[in-house]
């Protein structure tokens, strides 16, 4: 009969030799192997479940070029029930091919920087917003109740979204050792201005139901408003109002603000967002404002140099006279109304030859907290991320985005920003938007 013994300490630690060389070998054989597929455990962990063949299916339709006729096609509210079913199935036609372009994008994040909590959070929001649209896509809006239902979920995803900016901020700033600057800035650049369409969409629908309410809207009273688009806006008052704005920061910063002059044409009004414009006219002032502030000598005690803003509208007939980057084409020749110019001017000093190439980057700002020089910089997604944010605008500075998401909302419809500065002395910034006139033609991504 055999018998058997425990191995020796010896012979133990042979067979571990030799188990461990087999284990080596092993993955060897495995790690050498054609890559698989993606499956479900590839991607984050998620608490919502989807279907990864939706999502593909979805990903895959093209993009419509939206234009700013599309998003008055169905008339002047208050609209009939016929009209407010072709808005959201318009709606629905469009948003779920974006959130899942979306979420397309943000898988080909490396793994590490999608998995961070806050990217993580932003991807998860992405898959709720588009569990939530799938349904209707499947059948349809067909009823006033289901629209109702439908203006409800809309209301739902933009809020889910509203808070997107400086939640991917802090996500890229944790994860600045797996990712480069200029990752960053082309994937923010691409995603902000995809979110700029895809709330743009969702918001058009909603005002369209509201006002269309027997409580939305005054019988005698003809409103200039169709949804979320002014016909009539008046790029003045937006000025007066975002210069009022800034002005109280600067006071409750610097304990001074600059005073505001507008000259040119401020009567002149156009079709625009006006949100979008309020946006781009306040970060332009807190530049403007900050620099104004900071480029006196210490101790003067002299009242801050005037900030001038020229409005004008571009001559009939003539060409655009900046050229947008990605996102957006030449306006097309068209009547005046459909086109101005506003140009901000001020005299503070003019930005350094060193910062100018960096200022359209999401990854630069020349604020910092510790220092008011107008030539000390910081990380910008470290300061939005624990500023509060471009959606707060609640600083003069310090957030980082300012500059790049403006010009990403002016070229959103064909328009631009155009900055010149003469180091020194002051600076010049373009501001050329492209409204809802006789012949538009600017078709956007």
């Amino acid at each position: 009969m055999q018998i058997l013994r425990r191995p020796t300490i010896a012979q133990s630690g042979n067979l571990r030799r030799v188990w461990s060389l087999a284990a080596y070998e092993n993955y060897r054989s495995v790690s050498t192997q054609a890559p698989r597929l993606p499956s479900t455990w590839s991607y984050p962990p998620s608490p919502i479940t989807v279907a990864d063949d939706d999502i593909a299916a979805w990903a895959t339709k093209p993009l419509h070029l939206l234009t700013l006729p599309d998003l008055i096609r169905h008339g002047r509210p208050p609209l009939s029930p016929e009209a407010l079913l072709s808005s959201a199935n318009f709606t629905l036609s469009l948003l779920p091919i974006r959130i899942a372009h979306r979420i397309q994008a943000l898988r080909n994040l490396p793994f590490i920087v999608v998995s961070n909590p806050h990217i993580s959070k932003i991807y998860n929001n992405y898959l709720h917003s588009f569990t939530r649209l799938l349904p209707y896509t499947r059948k349809g809006v067909s009823t006033p109740e289901e629209e109702n239902e439908f203006t409800d979920v809309m209301a739902e995803v933009v809020q889910t979204h509203s808070n997107t900016i400086p939640t991917l901020a802090r996500g890229f700033l944790e994860c600045r050792k797996y990712i480069s600057p200029q990752d960053v800035t082309t994937f923010l650049d691409q995603h902000l201005r995809a979110r700029i369409g895809t709330r743009l969409i969702a918001e058009q629908h909603i005002a369209l139901h509201f006002s269309s309410q027997e409580h939305g809207y005054d019988e005698n009273e003809q409103s200039s408003y169709i949804g979320v688009i002014d016909t009539q806006l008046h790029p003045a008052t937006i000025v007066d109002r975002c210069g009022e704005f800034v002005g109280e920061i600067c006071e409750l910063r610097y304990g001074v603000r600059p005073t505001l002059v507008v000259d040119g044409e401020p009567d002149i009004t156009f079709a625009y967002v006006p949100v979008h414009l309020e946006y781009i006219i306040t970060e332009l002032l807190k530049n403007a404002f900050r620099a104004t502030i900071e480029s006196r000598r210490p101790g003067d005690r002299e009242r801050c140099r005037p900030v001038v803003i020229t409005i004008a509208a571009a001559p009939p007939g003539s060409a655009a006279s900046i050229a947008p980057g990605p996102g957006g084409v030449l306006p097309q020749p068209d009547d005046s109304s459909s086109r101005i110019t506003i140009r901000i001017r001020d005299r503070g000093g003019g930005i350094s030859p060193e910062h100018l190439p960096k200022i359209w980057s999401y990854s630069f700002t020349t604020f910092s907290h510790n220092s008011s020089s107008a030539s000390s910089y910081s990380d910008a997604l470290n300061t939005i991320a624990t500023g509060g944010g471009t959606e707060g605008m609640s600083t003069i500075a310090g957030l980082g985005y300012g500059l790049p998401l403006s010009r990403a909302y002016a070229e959103y419809f064909g328009g631009g920003i155009a900055l010149q500065s003469l180091w020194g002395w002051g600076t010049d910034v373009y501001l050329s938007l492209k409204g809802v006139g006789s012949g538009v033609a600017g078709k956007i991504v």
